[in-house]
């Protein structure tokens, strides 16, 4: 087996106790029936024994296989097994071997393509967050050791090459990547471009295509129509010249905060959140309103650290085209959709941030505190946000269809 990961994610090692959260609060968390049947045996005639019985029950739900058990949480969301240094009472007395599969791979997140399994990294953990954003060079691809690839069996086939759709996956993705590298051109631009390409794909390359056959040219050459310069900078012309209001940006991102306070417990999420929402005004500030006072801190943050915070943007976005193989979309318009509307979201935190707020009123502040709130902003959405249910049915619904998605996502794209 070869592996491969973006260099954060070489670099990243669990810093446990010293984390500002945890990765055991706020999720439910399976247990496959062979990794349940590997800890009974490992407590039997301990005391844990009756812990283990009584805090993981079966599926509710009924599943079996990888999710036959479920962990119990505490009254606060956190892991029953979490203990007062938190850490894994689990895995400090029996090992890691006993760990679900979440547990012991999360952050880590594996993909394998073809023969290769690439591991990303989840920006639901702070210390990935700050690996991912912060340095320069976190996104180049390498290979690492296979023992860090931790338990690849349970990775994700993505590209097994059987149809059009997989086995032309890796192609498109890569010029994702490039076309997301391309720095000349300002990164709301990029993901024009990108969302107009997928658009120009989607007549043709889309899940369990019949109309894409081999030796079929098209693909080929829209990917190589938007390598080209004169192509992006005609898109930018197009994006700078449109005139659309900010009012429903503004919205959209606050509503998605409000319909995820009810149902997260997590007071490091819901402070952060009423920060926001007192930042922007108030719930009873209009969209527009809200999105007057975004749009004049954009520009001010922009004057000040523009280059920052132009990083942590696209080290997002490059994280995500791998995070998330667009396979998994109903298109690849689809995909560039969530993308997009994921960056929203947390652009619009970052920019009601307390912190960054202060920063704009101070502007000697240090950088370092611009880092420190732009980690938590994009932490906590990743955490509590992007992978929710909810959260991805309200996407599918605002997405559409088609052209549909292409001119809702122009939206999106105004607001960063």
């Amino acid at each position: 087996m070869t592996a491969s990961a973006p260099r954060y994610m070489a670099r990243f090692r669990c810093i446990a106790e010293a984390c500002e959260d945890t990765c055991c609060a706020g999720l439910t968390v399976p247990i496959s029936e062979s990794r349940w049947s590997l800890l009974r045996q490992k407590v039997a005639g301990s005391p844990d024994a009756a812990r283990v019985e009584a805090l993981i029950t079966p599926n509710p739900e009924g599943a079996t296989g990888q999710q036959a058990g479920i962990l119990g949480k505490r009254a606060d969301g956190h892991c029953a097994f979490l203990d007062d240094a938190k850490l894994c009472s689990l895995q400090r007395r029996y090992g890691e071997a006993v760990l679900p599969d979440g547990c012991s791979v999360f952050p880590r997140v594996l993909t394998r393509w073809g023969e290769q399994v690439e591991m990303a990294g989840s920006l639901a953990c702070p210390e990935t967050a700050r690996l991912c954003l912060l340095a320069e060079d976190a996104l180049v691809r390498e290979p690492v050791p296979e023992e860090q690839a931790l338990r690849p069996q349970v990775a994700r086939q993505v590209a097994a090459g059987d149809d059009a759709w997989t086995a032309h996956a890796d192609t498109v993705r890569e010029a994702m990547l490039r076309l997301l590298e391309r720095r000349e051109v300002p990164f709301a631009a990029r993901l024009y471009a990108l969302g107009r390409m997928a658009l120009d794909l989607g007549d043709f390359y889309f899940p369990g295509t019949t109309a894409f056959a081999p030796g079929d040219a098209r693909l080929t050459n829209i990917l190589r129509e938007y390598e080209s310069t004169e192509t992006l900078a005609s898109l930018r012309a197009q994006l700078e010249a449109l005139e659309l209001p900010g009012g429903p940006w503004a919205g959209i991102c606050a509503a998605v905060l409000r319909s995820r306070e009810a149902a997260v417990s997590s007071q490091r999420f819901l402070s952060l959140v009423r920060d926001v929402h007192a930042n922007y005004g108030g719930a009873d500030t209009s969209p527009d309103d809200a999105w007057r006072l975004h749009a004049a801190r954009r520009s001010a943050l922009e004057s000040l650290h523009g280059e920052r915070v132009h990083q942590y943007f696209l080290h997002h976005a490059l994280n995500h085209v791998l995070r998330h193989p667009f396979t998994e979309a109903p298109s690849l318009l689809n995909a560039v959709f969530l993308l997009v509307l994921r960056a929203s979201v947390v652009r619009w935190v970052l920019l009601g941030h307390p912190a960054v707020v202060a920063l704009l009123d101070a502007p000697g502040t240090p950088e370092s505190t611009l880092d420190a709130a732009a980690v938590e902003a994009f932490q906590v959405v990743a955490k509590h946000v992007e992978q929710a249910p909810t959260f991805l049915d309200f996407a599918r619904g605002l997405a559409g269809e088609g052209p549909e998605t292409f001119a809702r996502l122009l939206i999106l794209v105004k607001g960063l």
